[in-house]
């Protein structure tokens, strides 16, 4: 039976620090109070179950578990696993909408909310690192509506052994390489209609660093593998001091099993295969970065809870380092709603215990 661990209300005090439920009476009569009432069932027409409804005893508001759920207010929540599992696959929006029987709005829209909250899910489930751990970092370059003119890089960190996707983040590139007639042509129509185009690869790489930074925070040294770019070297300076150990490797090293870059090389291989968004010559191609940070939540989920290691293992990187217990479905990522941080209820969770509960008990085992 469902029981809700919070009131959704975030004006409420029980929202934030719900109070324990009273001891049962001394006669044995009696369950305790708790901070909510249950208040009758509903039935909706996409359930086949009833919902049960609740009534908070502090705020006086009503609310139901559809409430906790990530579906809620959706229109047809049995297609968000199906059009989860198409945006992991490289498919498109339009095919999606096309094979789903929906109009290629709604599945913006829906796909939107589906980004959103994997990037949510993403943060809650990623517990913090141990001594023994390794890092690999690189960035990608890709593109936003125009190939030669409007360029982006997009920077990624993993958990080498386990190759789990720590972060990922977007930001604008100037254009450079090969000038020819047209392409200087194309930059200049570019920057009259969205401006001068600044470089902001360092403030993608300094936030991705942060979170670096906060995920580390225990280990008495980080150890980081990258390319020879200047930049890394800096940052981890800045932002790790004494604690790190930076392994630099040429770029230009043949990419093979015997190179040290092969986890993030192959972590950034998936990328472009799997979202259609990164691929070089693709009409899948995001009009605005925004939308390919949405995309990358969406491929961060799958790699991480989802997708085995590599092929030959049966392990997800999140169930090697011991953030999932099991490896998820699509469907399990697409349970509860994850926007109240660690009080959010855990996606495999039994009984409604929150992520911060279930990491709690995992940890006393």
């Amino acid at each position: 039976m469902f029981t809700p661990p919070c009131c959704p209300n975030p004006d409420c005090s029980a929202h934030t620090a719900p109070p324990p439920p009273a001891p049962p009476a001394p006669d044995g009569e009696g369950k305790g109070k708790r901070f909510f009432r249950r208040a009758g069932y509903y039935h909706p027409k996409c359930r086949a179950l009833a919902v049960p409804r609740f009534k908070c005893l502090l705020c006086n508001r009503g609310f139901s578990r559809q409430t906790f759920r990530m579906d809620y207010c959706d229109n047809k929540p049995y297609l968000n696993p199906e059009l989860f599992k198409n945006l992991a696959s490289g498919m498109g929006l339009r095919q999606s909408a096309r094979i789903m029987g929906l109009s290629r709005r709604c599945t913006e829209l829906k796909a939107r909310k589906l980004s959103r909250h994997l990037g949510r899910l993403n943060r809650n489930l990623t517990g913090e690192f141990t001594d023994g751990s390794r890092f690999s970092l690189d960035e990608m370059v890709t593109f936003e509506g125009e190939r030669g003119a409007r360029p982006v890089s997009v920077a990624v960190l993993i958990e080498t052994n386990s190759m789990y996707v720590i972060a990922s983040d977007v930001a604008t590139m100037r254009a450079s390489g090969k000038m020819t007639n047209e392409r200087r042509e194309a930059i200049a129509q570019a920057e009259e209609r969205y401006g001068p185009r600044e470089d902001r690869s360092k403030n993608a790489l300094s936030r991705t660093f942060r979170r670096f930074r906060a995920l580390t925070k225990n280990m008495t040294t980080v150890h980081l593998t990258s390319d020879k770019k200047h930049e890394y070297s800096r940052l981890l300076r800045e932002f790790f001091a004494d604690r790190a150990v930076h392994l630099q490797i040429s770029s230009k090293l043949k990419r093979d099993q015997n190179n040290p870059l092969k986890h993030i090389n192959l972590t950034n291989a998936m990328a472009r295969d799997l979202c259609g968004r990164l691929r070089r010559e693709s009409w899948l191609v995001s009009k605005a970065r925004r939308f390919l940070r949405l995309q990358l939540h969406v491929f961060a989920a799958y790699r991480n809870f989802i997708r085995r290691r590599v092929n030959r293992f049966a392990e997800t990187p999140a169930k090697i380092l011991g953030f999932l217990s099991r490896t998820a479905t699509f469907s399990d990522l697409l349970t509860w709603r994850q926007d109240w941080k660690l009080r959010s209820i855990h996606p495999m969770a039994r009984r409604s215990e929150s992520v911060a509960q279930v990491r709690e008990a995992a940890a006393v085992k």
